[in-house]
């Protein structure tokens, strides 16, 4: 996907005031995988930043020692390793007041996942949930399965990767109760895809259907046929959870947030956003995080 990876070394892109920190996967040539594997450490100092930002990526996280918590969206939760989880594109996330972080972090694009496209469902609904506590034999095969990524992604065989990192995901999902998705038209999984982007600023069914090339229509069958539900119920929440992370997350003012997801009327967009959350933007903000252990 353009735009998701660069070439190492290659300085973010800076935001707009009071916007966020976007990460890309760096990859070390044009036609390499857009797949990385490691330690924190050789992973890179951006593995652990202490400060919001997003990824245009998925990121698989095994965390094996540490203390400290880390902050998904709207929601802080102390690390308790070992743990397993899962950060998808656009979510915003940071690691707070960790110590002694350790374990490996596997990242991706949607690209790399071209020969299992259901996994992309699958990893969405695993971000969505808390970070998974391992028991010992958990522990031991997340371990082994992390640790053929290491050894394949040296060899480089792209097949053997996805392959690997397939295992991983659906384990994940076992693992946590989630059961792989049932696989979805080319329309919906694309539609899910986008609205899960909201630096894409798509924010209408129409935006969203003429982005894949289709009637307002067409898309809203395919998508209730899909998931049962409606496309733009979907992108009520989507864009409902973009407010928040921008008022709990940025300095940005309610007008200039509302003008970030798509609402030309500040005052319109506070009644969405009281509709959609029983709070006003400003309560909602002085409310803060969610803490969960």
């Amino acid at each position: 996907m353009r735009g998701t990876t660069v070439p190492p070394g290659t300085p973010c892109p800076p935001p707009r005031a009071g916007e966020l920190p976007m990460h890309r996967l760096e990859v070390p040539a044009p036609h390499a995988p857009p797949f990385a594997v490691g330690t924190f450490d050789e992973v890179g100092p951006l593995s652990r930043a202490e400060f919001p930002h997003r990824h245009t990526f998925h990121e698989l996280v095994h965390v094996t020692g540490g203390t400290g918590a880390h902050v998904v969206d709207l929601t802080r939760r102390p690390l308790r390793p070992p743990h397993l989880g899962v950060i998808a594109p656009g979510q915003v996330h940071q690691w707070a007041g960790v110590r002694g972080l350790t374990g490996h972090v596997v990242v991706f694009t949607d690209d790399f996942l071209l020969d299992h496209p259901p996994d992309r469902e699958l990893l969405r609904r695993l971000s969505e949930q808390p970070w998974l506590g391992l028991d010992a034999r958990a522990e031991a095969g997340v371990t082994r399965l992390i640790a053929d990524l290491v050894e394949e992604h040296r060899h480089g065989e792209e097949s053997v990767l996805r392959a690997l990192l397939h295992v991983l995901v659906v384990r994940a999902g076992r693992l946590l109760g989630t059961p792989p998705p049932e696989p979805a038209g080319t329309v919906a999984a694309e539609f899910a895809r986008l609205a899960g982007r909201p630096d894409l600023g798509l924010w209408s069914v129409s935006a969203h259907a003429e982005r894949i090339g289709v009637t307002p229509g067409h898309l809203t069958e395919a998508v209730k046929a899909a998931t049962g539900r409606t496309a733009a119920q979907v992108l009520r929440e989507a864009r409902t959870r973009e407010a928040q992370r921008f008022l709990l997350r940025t300095d940005l003012t309610v007008r200039q947030v509302a003008s970030r997801v798509g609402f030309a009327d500040p005052a319109y967009f506070c009644r969405f956003f009281r509709r959609e959350t029983g709070l006003s933007p400003g309560d909602f903000r002085r409310g803060g995080e969610k803490h969960h252990d």
